[in-house]
């Protein structure tokens, strides 16, 4: 039976110095998170504000911040919502080993067996014919960073939701999710930066109540191909919405955006970033107080 999201999930982004407004905000945001107990002082913070879900992408960070988090008890009430995969490892991986290479190199890690061998033979066929199992084994690799963690939901990350969305093979998705949710007991998550569309393939491939997670603002920032298709398929389609990006980078004002947001049809929670105790505190109660006022 599937668990309630947390209505307020503390993003990372702010952490990994990323900013899409402003270069030199990521530069300083980079420069501050730059050790480790810059970020777990923001995360005991969040949760001293009641901030009890912790969205986290998958990449060398977040190994320490998962060991962290494993050897301090204080952390046992929170929730995490991993994103995967680590996609700049693979593209480094690459563009250094080829597809066959990087691949053979990754799974030989979780001791893949006949997988890997014909990867460093170049069987191209392994692709098509065992891509599935890849696919299981590189979710085991990416899980095992936040082993004995109470993970809620696995999202997909949106760089492969969208070309998966691209290739036009809706049948992944259905494998991830069955995987995701059979083999460890977690809810498979998608992040997009379109959607309409995404809801619509994973309801046809057979996903019920699908999760997912996408730009929803007030400014229109980042949601393709408009705000009108994302109200009207919030408004129509059976599946549990994540709104991120609510405050636009800074476009919006924090009351105007989460009443916004908390207006909308079907939303639950609200992944934001922030790392001062004035801006965590403010903005948790303005999505709780929005969410509960709603009935």
């Amino acid at each position: 039976m599937s668990r309630p999201l947390d209505p307020v999930i503390l993003g990372d982004n702010q952490f990994f110095g990323i900013n899409h407004m402003s270069e030199a905000k990521a530069e300083a945001l980079a420069e501050r998170f730059r050790s480790l107990s810059a970020i777990t002082d923001v995360v005991d913070i969040a949760l001293e504000c009641g901030v009890t879900g912790f969205m986290l992408n998958a990449n060398q960070r977040a190994v320490e911040i998962c060991d962290h988090l494993r050897s301090h008890s204080r952390y046992a009430d929170l929730h995490m919502y991993p994103s995967i995969p680590y996609a700049h490892k693979y593209a480094n991986a690459v563009n250094e080993k080829g597809i066959f290479g990087a691949l053979a190199d990754t799974l030989s890690q979780g001791g893949s067996g006949g997988i890997v061998d014909m990867l460093r033979k170049g069987a191209t066929t392994v692709i098509e014919r065992d891509m599935m199992k890849v696919m299981q084994m590189l979710v085991d690799m990416e899980l095992n960073i936040f082993r004995d963690l109470d993970v809620r939901v696995l999202f997909l990350q949106n760089i492969v939701t969208d070309l998966l969305m691209g290739l036009g093979n809706p049948e992944v998705f259905r494998s991830f999710a069955d995987y995701v949710r059979d083999e460890h007991g977690v809810e498979p998550g998608f992040i997009t930066m379109n959607l309409p569309s995404t809801v619509d393939t994973l309801l046809d491939a057979g996903i019920e109540n699908p999760i997912v997670c996408s730009s929803i603002n007030k400014a229109g920032y980042f949601m393709n191909p408009a705000m009108e298709a994302y109200e009207e398929t919030l408004a129509s389609k059976p599946f549990r919405p994540v709104a991120m990006s609510v405050l636009a980078s800074g476009a919006v004002p924090p009351g105007e955006a989460i009443e916004y947001v908390t207006g909308l049809p079907g939303i639950q929670s609200v992944v934001f970033g922030a790392s001062s105790r004035k801006h965590i505190a403010e903005t948790a109660e303005l999505i709780r107080g929005q969410l509960d006022g709603r009935g």
